[in-house]
C-alpha cells in the first residue's frame, strides 16, 4: 500500500507505525478519531477515547469505569439494572426505592416478579392467599372481610347464610323477615312477585304481599267508603259486629259528625248519633 493511501482521512499525516482507526473503510489517527467520532461520557462528561470501552444504553453512554447505579456506586457492567427518571439504578437500590411492599410479609416486591393488586395493596403472589384454607387466590374470586380475604368456597363454609327462596348463598346485604333472610331480588310478593326490598308490604301466614295484592285477597273493607283496611302507619279502625270502619270514617250516616269515642244508634245497615237516631232499633 503507497503511503498516500495509509494517510489519516481527516488531517492526512501517515499512519506507517502507528495507530489508527479504521471507521467506513477510512482510516484516521487517533486524536483525529477522537475528536470527530467520539462520544461523550454521561457520568464524567470526558470524552470516552478509542482506545476505551464505551458502553451504550438509548443512545447514552458511559465509559466502563463510571457505569454505575446512582444511588449505591456499585458498577453495573454486566448486571442488570433499571433505569428511572434518566438515573440508573442496580435491582436492590431500585426495589427499595421505587418497587410495592407485600401488604401481607412487608417484604419488596422485586421488578419483574407477579404481584398481586386488591384494593389499592400489593402481595406477593405466594402472599395473596385465602385467610382460611391458605391457598393462593390468585385471579380466581374472593370476597372480602374484615380480618382478610377468604376464596369463595372457604367463605360459603365459614360466613355465608342462605337465601330462603333460592337457597343460595348471600354474599353481601339481604333482607330479614321471620327470622329468615332473602336475596333483595328473591324477596318478592307471593301474588304478583314484585320486588319488595323498597316496598312496603304486609304479611299474611308468614307470606309477603304487596299492598295491592294484601288488599285485593285479604283486607277488610270499610263499611263507608269500601276501600281497604290496612292498619298501616298505625291508622286506626273500628269494628263493630262483623262491619270496620277507618276513624275517619266513622260518622253518623245523617249529620256526618265523627262517632268515635261516642255513643251511637244503629238502625239497619246505617249508624247515628244520639240526636239523629232517636226511635231508632239499637242505642250503643
Amino acid at each position: 500500500m503507497a503511503s498516500s493511501q495509509f494517510d489519516c482521512q481527516y488531517c492526512a499525516a501517515s499512519l506507517l507505525g502507528k495507530k489508527y482507526v479504521l471507521k467506513d473503510d477510512n482510516l484516521y489517527c487517533v486524536s483525529c478519531y477522537g475528536r470527530i467520532f467520539s462520544n461523550y461520557c454521561e457520568q464524567c462528561k470526558e470524552r470516552i477515547e478509542s482506545d476505551s470501552k464505551d458502553l451504550c444504553y438509548k443512545n447514552r453512554h458511559w465509559h466502563e469505569g463510571c457505569f454505575k447505579c446512582t444511588k449505591c456506586h456499585h458498577s453495573l457492567v454486566e448486571k442488570p439494572f433499571v433505569a428511572k427518571d434518566e438515573r440508573l439504578l442496580c435491582t436492590d437500590c431500585y426495589s427499595n426505592e421505587c418497587s410495592s411492599k407485600c401488604f401481607h410479609c412487608k417484604r419488596t416486591i422485586m421488578p419483574g416478579s407477579r404481584k398481586m393488586e386488591f384494593k389499592g395493596n400489593y402481595w406477593h403472589e405466594t402472599c395473596f392467599v385465602c385467610e382460611h384454607c391458605r391457598q393462593p387466590i390468585g385471579t380466581k374470586p374472593l370476597i372480602s372481610k374484615e380480618h382478610g380475604n377468604y376464596c369463595v368456597p372457604c367463605f360459603e363454609k365459614e360466613f355465608a347464610h342462605y337465601c330462603n327462596s333460592c337457597k343460595k348463598v348471600i354474599t353481601s346485604g339481604g333482607i330479614t323477615f321471620r327470622d329468615q333472610i332473602w336475596h333483595k331480588e328473591c324477596f318478592v310478593c307471593s301474588g304478583c312477585r314484585k320486588e319488595l326490598c323498597e316496598e312496603a308490604f304486609m304479611s299474611r301466614d308468614d307470606f309477603p304481599f304487596c299492598l295491592d295484592c294484601y288488599n285485593h285477597l285479604y283486607a277488610k273493607k270499610c263499611a263507608a267508603c269500601m276501600k281497604p283496611i290496612t292498619g298501616l302507619k298505625g291508622a286506626k279502625f273500628i269494628c263493630f259486629q262483623d262491619r270496620q270502619w277507618h276513624s275517619e270514617c266513622f260518622n253518623c250516616g245523617k249529620c256526618s259528625i265523627s262517632l268515635v269515642g261516642e255513643g251511637f244508634l244503629t238502625q239497619n245497615m246505617g249508624i247515628f248519633c244520639r240526636k239523629c237516631g232517636s226511635g231508632t232499633d239499637t242505642d250503643m
